[in-house]
Formats: structure tokens, sequence, C-alpha cells
């Protein structure tokens, strides 16, 4: 089933004849689409976009990059109930919708952890919760982020995606 979904810019380094990166901006933000793609399609995006960089500070970058491209997030929601504990940094994840399309939106204080946030829902965001409870976040090994993240880090994005299929798996019972 296809559900609602909000597009969000993502930005894309494009090596030039001369080596400078040029900023790209595809879709626009919060372009309300609708989703034709799998989560499996969404990590394959996410892998063929890492691929372009030769090195883990370019791709930090564009982390930081994706991070600063989430819609902004209300302050209202920025509460115990939704807060992502597990996370050194602070991050909150409100769940919508139900277990025929799930939405969030998240948010964090620091700019990698916001670039996590931005894949993460580029993959599990506004998608039926049973593929949201089957897909494994198999982006994370295949671009090398495992190998390069902090284990604060590791252990943040683990915390972040257990809470994200446990919403999906509440909507499911």
């Amino acid at each position: 089933m296809l559900c609602r979904r909000w597009k969000k810019s993502i930005a894309h380094r494009v090596r030039s004849d001369n080596n400078v990166f040029a900023l790209a901006l595809r879709d626009n933000a919060r372009m309300n689409t609708i989703a034709t793609t799998s989560a499996a399609q969404a990590q394959q995006d996410i892998a063929e976009e890492f691929a372009f960089f030769g090195d883990w500070t370019e791709r930090y970058q564009y982390l930081i990059d994706l991070g600063k491209q989430l819609p902004s997030f209300p302050e209202q929601w920025k509460t115990e109930e939704y807060r992502v504990h597990g996370c050194q940094s602070m991050v909150w994840l409100v769940p919508s919708g139900d277990a025929s399309c799930m939405h969030f939106e998240a948010i964090s204080d620091s700019a990698i952890v916001s670039g996590l946030i931005a894949l993460v829902l580029r993959v599990y965001s506004d998608r039926p919760a049973r593929e949201i409870v089957d897909t494994e976040p198999q982006f994370i090994a295949t671009i090398g982020l495992a190998k390069h993240l902090s284990p604060t880090r590791s252990n943040g994005l683990a915390a972040m995606l257990a809470k994200l299929k446990t919403y999906a798996a509440q909507a499911l019972a």
C-alpha cells in the first residue's frame, strides 16, 4: 500500500571537473507526494549516494547537510514521552498514523545525529508498520557507517531504531 510522504530535500554533493563540490538539491522540502519506493529501494539509494564520496570527511559533511534539511520540529514535541533514551545527544522521535502508514518526525541537538535521523526517516517513515518492523537497517553496514560512528553514536542509532520499531509493533497490536 502506498502512503503519503513528505519528501525532504536531499543534498547531494556532486564532484565537478575541477574537484570542487557543488551543492545540488533534489525535490522540494515538504512537497506532498506519494511514496513510490520501498524501504529496500530507499536503502539502495542511500548506498549509491554515499558511494559518490571518496572519504569519511566528505560523508560526515554530507550527513550534516542532510540533517540541516530536516523540517522544523515543534518545541511542544520535545517532551520526555518522545525522547529517545540511549543517545548521548538529545533526540526526539514522534510517530503518527496507523498500521497502514506510519509517519515519523524527529530531531536532534547534534548535527551528525540529525543526519542519521534523515537517513532513518528516508528508510522507515511513511511506510506500513509491517514493513517497518520487517526492515533491517542494512544501509548502516553497506555504507560503512557502523565502522565510523563512535560507540555512543552507534548506541544512540540503535536506540532510535528500536524505538521506531517499537512504535510500529504497537501499531500492529
